[in-house]
């Protein structure tokens, strides 16, 4: 299914709300719901700029979509803008809002409420717990829980000094517990675990547990050295 609900060959196996709005070149792959007044491709800042300067309604404009794999099942009220890409099995919560650039693999649960900023990496077999904030350069890798509330951030000095944006860097496995605050450029290494509520401005190294505020790091203990099952 492509944008404007343009039917091709297994369009049938697509249900798309009557409500539901799809811009761009978007793409549904087969077996899919997408729920209502759920808004799919809606067209990135430099994309309105064009479609303005063309004197062209977003609904006329041909420019890159959202691409969504097979099975997905997009709850209602989401809006997922142009050039995401997420590949089969994503699911959704209610209310969720990825942000341009972003590419989501395989397998990958997005709660509700959850904020995805644009230039973001997400690798396959996640689950992003409900009120989970991922800002724009982040990196997470296969595997990764992250809980609910839990907060990463990209600006080391926001609004006093213009500095590069960079996120945090989420190694495959890690986990991030309930109301996690994760400071900018931190990397959480393969199969850390990061403690509910803590506060965590260094790297923590692979298989280590990082608790408190500000985080302390600890051995993990052995019968959880194992890779999360998602």
């Amino acid at each position: 299914m492509r944008g404007n609900k343009e039917l091709f060959p297994g369009a049938e196996m697509i249900r798309i709300h009557p409500s539901a709005r799809l811009y761009g070149n978007s793409i549904i792959g087969e077996n899919s719901q997408i729920m209502e007044n759920v808004v799919l491709g809606y067209p990135d800042r430099d994309i309105l700029k064009d479609m303005e300067e063309k004197g062209l309604p977003i609904e006329d404009g041909s420019f890159p979509g959202a691409v969504i794999g097979e099975n997905a099942l997009i709850r209602a009220n989401c809006i997922i803008y142009s050039k995401v890409r997420a590949g089969d099995n994503l699911q959704t919560g209610h209310s969720v809002l990825i942000r341009e650039k972003t590419n989501i693999g395989s397998n990958v649960l997005v709660g509700t409420n959850v904020v995805i900023e644009g230039d973001t990496a997400i690798g396959n077999n996640v689950s992003l717990q409900s009120n989970a904030y991922i800002p724009a350069n982040s990196i997470i890798e296969d595997f990764v829980f992250i809980g609910p509330n839990a907060v990463l951030t990209n600006d080391k000095y926001p609004v006093r000094k213009i500095e590069d944006l960079k996120g945090p860097i989420i190694r495959r496995g890690a986990s991030i517990g309930a109301n996690a605050t994760i400071l900018p450029g931190v990397e959480v290494g393969e199969g850390a675990i990061v403690a509910a509520g803590a506060v965590v401005s260094r790297d923590v190294a692979p298989w280590k547990l990082a608790i408190g505020s500000p985080a302390r790091v600890r051995d993990l203990p052995e019968e959880i050295k194992v890779l999360n099952r998602i």
